[in-house]
């Protein structure tokens, strides 16, 4: 009885543990794996990503952690990511949702795309073509 006891006492230093449910945007179904309480929102994506390829699910998405977003699935503001160096308990949830970050691009103004496409054009067209193979 006695070893029963510091083994529960262990357990409790060591964290309360966490089983937490991660579904990911475009796949099957959720992920679920166990977290320590103290973990950080990073490390949670980290195991999320880590499970879901040795799960070999589709789409692929990759192994940066840093490329993703967390979300809690009963938050309060839906919009608001979870912050990646805080804690996956202090949120109190245990359903979340993961999504791929999304690459923002400057949009060039009218005129600029205008210019992109003719110089496009005229480089790949076939008169360019018949062009360089003619001139010598």
């Amino acid at each position: 009885m006695k070893g029963f006891g510091l083994r529960n006492k262990e357990r409790v230093e060591g964290g309360k543990r966490l089983l937490i449910s991660v579904n990911v945007v475009g796949s099957s179904g959720p992920l679920r794996f166990v977290a320590k309480e103290e973990d950080l929102v990073c490390e949670v994506i980290h195991a999320a990503l880590k499970s879901y390829a040795r799960q070999a699910r589709l789409p692929l998405l990759g192994t940066h952690a840093s490329n993703f977003l967390l979300y809690s699935s009963n938050s309060e503001d839906p919009y608001a990511s979870l912050n990646p160096m805080e804690t996956i308990g202090s949120k109190q949830a245990r359903n979340f949702v993961l999504c791929k970050k999304v690459a923002t691009a400057s949009p060039l103004p009218a005129d600029q795309n205008m210019k992109k496409l003719m110089t496009l054009k005229e480089s790949h067209g076939w008169k360019a073509w018949i062009n360089k193979s003619l001139s010598f």
